[in-house]
């Protein structure tokens, strides 16, 4: 076996100043060679790796003559782990790397493969470091944009940011990844009774913003702003303060009822209907033609479907004489299935219509007041539509001798009592047909003839 050359600094530095192209072997490991290749002068370790035994030449860095004593060199510190291996290596340097990349091929390892093992994993850390740097902020900035593309009220997509940016100061330069469900808690509590409903709104959008920052893996785990199992424990129970809707006092419906039938709108009818069948104001103007059964029959009815009713069941109301003349009167327009056409984009009422409706016969001040519903200044508050439906109750609690479960179902209420409502499956349609047709007796009470209809809301 030929001897190999143990070349010293200055001939290696002289092969290297002639940049002369080719391969050096420069002794001291085998395998060790200076390679120069146009510009290139770089130390490359030529062996054999792996069980198949195949060849492979490795990069060992780039070729340095000599380094500053006065710099802050390795010197393979980093078998003790407390240093970084240099990248441009000496003659001296490169001998000592090329030896330790031998051993470790005789221990069976794969220098090449364990490379790239490395890369990866840097890579892999330093994309876990730029995921982790995301902050609340910018994922709620992206999330407001998602969600508020698809709103057309400008006050409420203002309300999308004015909300978060307001009480979640202290999470917005933090990174989504570490904020906790203890975190929320401290955004939500101060206002979890005092602004409940804000509150809620408030948690609502922080769970969409770590819905967003968990789908593009900026954090792991359960969401910390979902109320059950994570936040419901944690926040004080909140009783919600049923505040009751200024209602019409029975003894007044007739006068009411005078002053709402001398009106010729959608809107009035629409009201008058909803007075009639004690329902509420998103059942009436959501009502269409095809639920309506047996107008000209003996039992003329109104079928809701479950998906507009409150509890989520079906809803059958009887119709009184007053209501079928109501409908019988109503104009229809083609190609529109609802009973209360309007001018909204699906061609039925607005909400709004009715309120204003109610609001407008008012007048300011205002003459149909419920003097048991006070406002901040100490006055009776207006009536509103949904307020009928107490009307209704008070009346016939007061003034029937009606069954309160005939009453209650009228409402469609769920009874409280849930062993009588499971043995009490009928919904007592006879009982309340005969409800509801003295209800539309007591209403029309010096009440006139509907006016002419006209075909405008």
């Amino acid at each position: 076996m030929p001897r190999l050359a143990y070349l010293h600094p200055s001939q290696v530095t002289k092969i290297a100043k002639s940049k002369k192209p080719g391969r050096y072997a420069v002794g001291g490991v085998p395998g060790l060679y200076l390679r120069i290749e146009g510009n290139s002068i770089a130390w490359v370790l030529r062996t054999k790796i792996g069980k198949e035994g195949r060849r492979a030449e490795i990069g060992v860095g780039p070729y340095l003559e000599s380094r500053d004593a006065e710099a802050k060199t390795p010197d393979w510190a980093r078998r003790n782990g407390n240093a970084p291996e240099p990248y441009e290596k000496t003659l001296e340097e490169a001998r000592r790397w090329a030896e330790e990349k031998r051993s470790a091929i005789r221990a069976g390892i794969d220098p090449v493969e364990a490379k790239r093992e490395a890369a990866a994993a840097n890579a892999a850390q330093a994309k876990a470091a730029k995921v982790k740097a995301v902050t609340f902020g910018e994922c709620a900035d992206i999330t407001i944009a998602n969600k508020t593309a698809k709103l057309k009220n400008e006050k409420h997509k203002a309300q999308w940011r004015s909300t978060l940016e307001t009480y979640c100061k202290s999470l917005w330069d933090r990174p989504v990844a570490d904020i906790t469900k203890h975190d929320i808690v401290e955004v939500l509590e101060p206002i979890w009774k005092t602004k409940h409903e804000t509150a809620d709104r408030l948690r609502g959008r922080i769970e969409a913003v770590m819905d967003y920052a968990k789908g593009k893996d900026y954090r792991t785990g359960d969401n910390p702003a979902e109320y059950r199992g994570m936040l419901e424990p944690l926040l004080p129970v909140y009783q919600a303060e049923v505040k009751p809707q200024p209602s019409l006092p029975f003894p007044q419906m007739g006068a009411f009822m005078a002053d709402l039938r001398k009106r010729s709108s959608v809107s009035a009818r629409a009201v008058e209907f909803m007075i009639l069948t004690a329902t509420r104001t998103n059942e009436v103007i959501g009502a269409k033609w095809d639920e309506i059964h047996d107008l000209d029959g003996p039992s003329p009815e109104w079928r809701i479907p479950a998906e507009r009713m409150k509890a989520k069941k079906p809803h059958d109301v009887p119709l009184s004489k007053a209501a079928v003349a109501l409908l019988k009167a109503l104009p229809r327009i083609v190609g529109n299935p609802y009973v209360f056409a309007g001018s909204t984009k699906d061609g039925c009422l607005s909400n709004m219509a009715l309120i204003q409706l109610v609001r407008g016969m008012n007048g300011d001040p205002a003459q149909y007041v419920d003097p048991s519903v006070k406002g901040e200044d100490g006055k009776p508050k207006a009536i509103v539509p949904h307020g009928f439906r107490s009307t209704f109750r008070d009346w016939a609690g007061d003034d029937t001798t009606h069954d309160r479960e005939v009453i209650e179902h009228a409402l469609a209420h769920r009874l409280k009592d849930k062993a009588e409502a499971s043995y009490r499956r009928s919904t007592a349609m006879a009982k309340r047909a005969k409800l509801m047709q003295e209800w539309a007796d007591y209403c029309a009470i010096n009440t006139p003839k509907v006016a002419t209809m006209e075909r405008a809301a």
